[in-house]
């Protein structure tokens, strides 16, 4: 298991779009991926699952992965968060 921290800076916080993306990205990896927020863990594969997080802009996220791409998996979706969901 692996896991790290990031910062949603995006103005509209991580709805539609930007959630859009980032589940995107998690299914390309075979580990299983979570996004925790406060005492909340959802499946970093699901868009309602993410949207019923309410991230808003400046919410700290924890993304874990278990699997055999864990690391790469966590890493990437950090790096997406991180460059503002640009690619």
């Amino acid at each position: 298991m692996y896991e790290k921290k990031a910062t949603i800076m995006k103005q509209v916080g991580l709805h539609a779009r930007p959630a859009t993306f980032l589940i995107q990205k998690a299914n390309e990896f075979k580990s299983s991926i979570w996004i925790e927020k406060d005492e909340r863990r959802v499946n970093a594969k699901s868009l309602l699952g993410v949207l019923s997080l309410g991230v808003a802009q400046g919410a700290t996220i924890n993304i874990i992965a278990d699997g055999t791409d864990e690391v790469h998996a966590v890493d990437t979706l950090v790096d997406l968060i991180n460059s503002d969901f640009e690619e």
